[in-house]
């Protein structure tokens, strides 16, 4: 299913429409777990939103994210990520992109300069303040994420956050003035006390909690014992490719990053 991305709501509606619905920052889905999200008529739906943004169009309906004061009859709520394991990957990606709109939006209701409450921009999505002129974009934080190896071992790590047995590969957020690759090489340095060489770019995920997106590499080891930071890693240690403890699901691109790096380096030795 192809996405355009619009700002504007269009000057004739699709009958059918999604609609990424939030209560308490909750996804709405519906009572039945059986039955999937889908379009719906905007009538479907009270008028009542306190916040609604238009997203764009996927396929041939327009798509909107609102949220409600309260839970309409015949939905239930559902914390963000356990929707977004449930879907495929457009759907997953609209889920964070409604969520991080809606964040935003909550966020700038008041200038960050003087204090002024801000008004919507037409032309953009943007809010802006009819003060002092600051304007406030979406937010988007990026991040690192490195998979550290050696030949047959994958250095993993568990944060006391993480759900029980859980590993996955490092990651931290980009400090100003500072490069991705800068960030991996520090980042690592300081979560786990190794040195790491031949980085190489996996992929990106936007991570709607709350605003981040993530920019994968696969990183060798270059030395260094581990030595994992205080506060920020419960336990780290080396793994063999074939008994791995208990990794993140596919829907994250922790998952995609470790998998296919397990397959890679058990296919290749050495890639």
């Amino acid at each position: 299913m192809h996405f355009t991305p619009d700002h504007r709501p269009p000057q004739q509606p699709t009958p059918l429409a999604w609609h990424f619905a939030f209560v308490d920052r909750q996804l709405l889905l519906p009572e039945d777990e059986g039955q999937p999200l889908q379009p719906g008529q905007p009538t479907d739906w009270p008028a009542e939103a306190a916040t609604r943004h238009y997203l764009g169009r996927l396929q041939d309906h327009d798509v909107w994210t609102l949220t409600l004061p309260e839970v309409p009859a015949g939905w239930r709520r559902v914390p963000l990520r356990a929707a977004m394991m449930q879907f495929d990957a457009p759907l997953l990606a609209l889920a964070g992109r409604a969520a991080q709109v809606l964040e935003w939006d909550r966020t700038h209701r008041h200038c960050g300069v003087c204090g002024t409450p801000t008004e919507l921009q037409a032309g953009e999505r943007a809010r802006v303040c009819p003060a002092c002129g600051h304007a406030a974009y979406p937010r988007i934080s990026p991040a690192m994420m490195a998979l550290v190896w050696r030949p047959g071992e994958l250095l993993l790590a568990r944060a006391p956050h993480f759900a029980p047995g859980m590993y996955s590969a490092l990651a931290g957020f980009v400090e100003p003035g500072e490069s991705l690759e800068d960030c991996v090489r520090r980042e690592v340095a300081e979560e786990v006390g190794v040195r790491v060489k031949n980085l190489r770019y996996f992929g990106s995920q936007s991570w709607p909690f709350p605003h981040s997106l993530m920019v994968a590499f696969t990183a060798e080891w270059d030395g260094g014992e581990i030595v994992p930071q205080p506060e920020e890693i419960e336990h780290a240690a080396w793994y063999p490719l074939d008994a791995l403890p208990g990794i993140p699901p596919r829907f994250s691109i922790a998952g995609h990053l470790i998998r296919d790096w397990v397959a890679r380096l058990a296919g290749e030795g050495t890639p």
